[in-house]
């Protein structure tokens, strides 16, 4: 795992348990990733609305990277029911740039947010 991984989880997860509120650990979770991790270049989280979804945080809204990604990782969040409620999305420019230490440190990630909304 990157140390610039660790060090964007290990910030996340401060906001996740000081309980500042949802919105406020999504846009934690979605600029200390892009800050602290040279290869991620876009963040979004995404939460499911009846049969839509919107996007609840990104670390920009006027650029996605759909379209100029070389490597896309996608994480599902899950509330304590198991039940899929949104989506992590980490885009990068480089065309392999996550292993698989930053796959499980990024799927925590997912988890905490999706218990966290049930708080809320």
């Amino acid at each position: 795992m990157s140390i610039a991984t660790d060090v964007a989880s290990l910030q996340i997860m401060a906001e996740v348990y000081r309980k500042k509120g949802i919105q406020s650990i999504y846009e934690k979770t979605v600029h200390s990733l892009v800050h602290n991790v040279p290869y991620i270049d876009w963040v979004g989280i995404y939460l499911y609305e009846h049969l839509d979804h919107r996007l609840a945080a990104a670390s920009s809204l006027e650029n996605d990277l759909r379209w100029d990604c070389n490597g896309e990782l996608k994480f599902p969040i899950l509330n304590e029911s198991e039940e899929e409620i949104g989506l992590l999305v980490v885009r990068s420019l480089q065309p392999i740039a996550f292993d698989v230490t930053d796959v499980s440190t990024l799927e925590t990630i997912a988890k905490a947010i999706g218990q966290e909304c049930m708080v809320h």
